[in-house]
């Protein structure tokens, strides 16, 4: 067996094969080697990020849970706590878009009620290529009807997200899903097999053959052969998900188990090894009692398979008979697996044999930590030279506000949300199309914000501020509502760090979001690292995505971003230091990506965050709205729009109309307020030190724009709702 190196066809090294051949004091069998590879492959090892992600913060005041477990769990005061988790599925999307997307939205379901937390919303972040290609659309297509597909079968609220299209991304989509949920903090459980002698059970659906080595699949670029790899892209069963939900959370809620664990990517093998390793335990299991869907498995099939709705349940013998008559109930399966034991290692035995016996703690965490070679790549200093400013510039306005209006970056999702189901259970005060979604608590009279941001653009251009703009982003959007940040989940979505250049890019990404939440103070509570986003040789762009939830004490106070009376004022707040470089201007309007991006001062935007809480709690503004892509025209456009209020806005006398209007920096928001509350807003500003320029009023059906007592923008709010609603279905349908 040595003499065939099996394990290099499993994406195990030489020398990583020797270290398991050290770590067991033997050469493994084969059912052995396929269960190291799906567990040392990158997707579940977080063998080359390891060493990088030490650098974020993961404690505070709020923390109860962080990274490490199968989701992070954040105080909310009155004995709850939100649990939440985002993860990607980008590999299995991008060779069966609607299973791979159904599944991702299954597996970070599980991630969530495995903690003992209802959950309460769905979020997500997608990439895609270019739509005027059929395959770009079909993946489009597949991947928006399953996130629907299974969020709506489940009866959880897809409530937010973002969607940004690349070339880069045509052939390696990226769909990372988040979920978040809510208990009370006693009921927290951990993916722990405590307890010597306790039992081990395996519930819901049967195990099949999908998914085997989806682990795998998903720790390499994709190719050419991708496309027969299909068979490991796992298949849902929404119906069976929501069962799976209801059950588990009732047994949870009736203290009858000592632990859970989502059977997700490595399947059993994962389950197993993870809460054994977690508890300083072992466990033995006896693997013809696992219920198959299919004749005649492989005991590697059956340790390897990651089969969807399956659960491993840790039970005291005493609690059994009852956790029995509740997954009957619920018309699940369930199989006594083996037990808990004392001696470290995982054993399965098949017909009576020893098929495999490893220490759990070598197969879950005894893989290497890698600190690949990071080398500024050449494309860097090239295109942060590059000066937009430089290029003829335009003269009509109004077309170019209407060009960037109708780009897929920036146009109106509703042809994507429309397809998800965002009202369901009645919870949701601020839905998709905001700066964050906002969920009301029953249970405790408060509400959570949340929403997913990132920029690959910016990332590439710059990721070390690309990855503090993200971070800077997502908690300034929760902070747009009136919620306070408490806690942030990350996607880092990168090509093949074994390449220098893109090490240098994740590390860089890393290094700017720590320096940001340090400065925010936001703790990071978990998440998820994809490497290997390349498709011959091709990388995508550096795409962080922050997952970032917030909490309102009165949800009544939140904040939308669209303008609410006439005769408010507009006002600008922020530095007003902006950049047209990887500006959405510039890609959509001249087809450039590059130029630097303007600084982000992290004193400033945690000054600028505190304030805009303080203005909605006491009522001053009426509404806020973050500016990014597109700068203050669409920021405005986009206000205008949600209120179906027009507006008149003058630009100051010296200012240049083409970047006042298309810049982009960070730190900035669109306010409007009742002019008699003007005092009151001035105060609070002055003393958060925050800088603030009067821009305008609400009037009218119209969006114009002057500079120097000249109108070089007017346009009407149906003219605009017509190039920002009506992209997506003139593309798809």
């Amino acid at each position: 067996m040595a003499e065939q190196k099996i394990w290099r066809e499993l994406g195990l090294t030489d020398r990583e094969y020797e270290m398991i051949v050290e770590q067991i004091g033997r050469e493994p069998n084969e059912i052995e080697i396929n269960m190291y590879s799906v567990m040392w492959s990158e997707h579940c090892s977080y063998k080359h990020s390891l060493s990088s992600l030490e650098l974020f913060p993961t404690t505070g005041k709020r923390v109860i849970q962080g990274p490490g477990e199968n989701a992070g769990v954040v105080d909310i005061g009155d004995g709850w706590a939100a649990v939440f988790k985002i993860e990607s599925h980008n590999h299995p999307s991008a060779v069966e878009p609607y299973q791979g997307a159904a599944t991702g939205i299954g597996g970070i379901l599980r991630d969530i009620f495995t903690m003992g937390a209802q959950p309460v919303a769905f979020l997500n972040s997608l990439r895609f290529g270019n739509l005027d290609s059929a395959r770009g659309r079909y993946l489009f297509d597949g991947v928006v009807a399953g996130i629907g597909g299974y969020g709506n079968c489940v009866g959880i609220p897809t409530v937010g997200g973002e969607i940004y299209f690349e070339p880069c991304y045509g052939g390696n989509p990226l769909v990372n899903a988040m979920c978040v949920g809510v208990m009370p903090s006693e009921r927290l459980v951990l993916g722990k097999a405590c307890g010597v002698g306790n039992l081990v059970v395996l519930v819901g659906a049967r195990t099949g053959r999908d998914g085997i080595h989806g682990v795998t699949f998903a720790s390499e670029e994709l190719s050419e052969e991708s496309e027969e790899k299909r068979p490991a892209v796992q298949v849902g069963d929404p119906f069976m998900g929501k069962l799976l939900m209801d059950a588990t959370l009732e047994v949870i809620e009736k203290k009858l188990v000592s632990g859970v664990q989502d059977l997700g990517g490595a399947g059993l093998t994962c389950a197993l090894t993870e809460t054994a390793s977690r508890a300083g335990t072992g466990i033995e299991i006896e693997l013809e009692r696992v219920p198959l869907r299919e004749e005649g498995m492989h005991p590697f099939e059956i340790l390897t398979s990651e089969s969807q709705e399956r659960m491993l349940l840790i039970i005291e013998p005493e609690n059994l008979e009852a956790v029995e008559q509740v997954f009957q109930r619920w018309e699940l399966q369930l199989a006594v697996l083996g037990k808990v034991t004392a001696d470290g290692r995982i054993v399965a035995r098949h017909q009576g044999k020893i098929v495999a016996e490893v220490p759990a703690a070598s197969v879950a965490g005894g893989a290497p930590v890698y600190n690949p070679e990071s080398v500024e790549p050449d494309y860097y200093r090239l295109l942060a030279d590059f000066d937009p400013l430089n290029l003829t510039a335009p003269e009509n306005y109004d077309e170019i506000l209407l060009e960037l209006l109708s780009a897929p970056d920036v146009a109106s999702k509703e042809w994507v949300w429309r397809r998800y189901d965002y009202m369901v259970r009645t919870s949701t005060l601020q839905g998709p199309g905001g700066d964050a979604a906002v969920i009301r608590l029953r249970e405790t009279g408060k509400a959570l914000a949340m929403c997913t941001d990132g920029n690959g653009r910016h990332t590439y251009l710059d990721p070390y501020r690309g990855g503090m703009m993200a971070v800077a982003e997502a908690t300034r959007n929760l902070s747009c509502t009136g919620a306070e940040p408490i806690g942030i989940t990350d996607c880092l979505n990168f090509g093949n760090p074994e390449k220098p250049e893109i090490y240098w890019q994740f590390r860089r990404v890393v290094e700017g979001m720590a320096a940001a939440c340090y400065a925010l103070d936001v703790p990071v509570v978990g998440g998820n690292v994809s490497f290997y986003n390349e498709v011959e040789g091709e990388a995508i762009y550096p795409t962080p995505v922050v997952g970032a939830v917030g909490l309102l004490e009165d949800p009544n106070k939140h904040c939308g971003m669209g303008l609410r009376r006439k005769e408010d004022l507009l006002l600008l707040l922020g530095p007003q230091e902006i950049s047209l470089g990887g500006s959405q201007y510039l890609k959509t309007c001249c087809g450039q990506v590059a130029g630097s991006l303007a600084d982000l001062d992290l004193e400033v935007e945690k000054n600028l965050q505190a304030l805009l809480r303080s203005l909605i709690n006491e009522g001053i503004i009426s509404s806020a709205h973050d500016l990014s892509d597109g700068g203050l025209a669409v920021a405005l456009a986009e206000s205008c729009l949600s209120g179906d209020l027009g507006a008149e806005v003058n630009l100051p006398h010296g200012a240049n109309p083409l970047l006042d209007l298309f810049g982009e920096g960070p730190s900035r928001v669109l306010v409007s307020l009742d002019r008699n509350k003007m005092e009151r807003f001035d105060q609070l500003a002055n003393r958060a030190k925050v800088d603030f320029y009067e821009i305008g009023v609400v009037k009218g059906s119209a969006l114009i724009i002057s500079h120097g007592g000249d109108i070089i923008m007017k346009l009407k709010l149906s003219v605009l709702k017509k190039a920002y609603g009506e992209v997506f279905s003139c593309i798809m349908e």
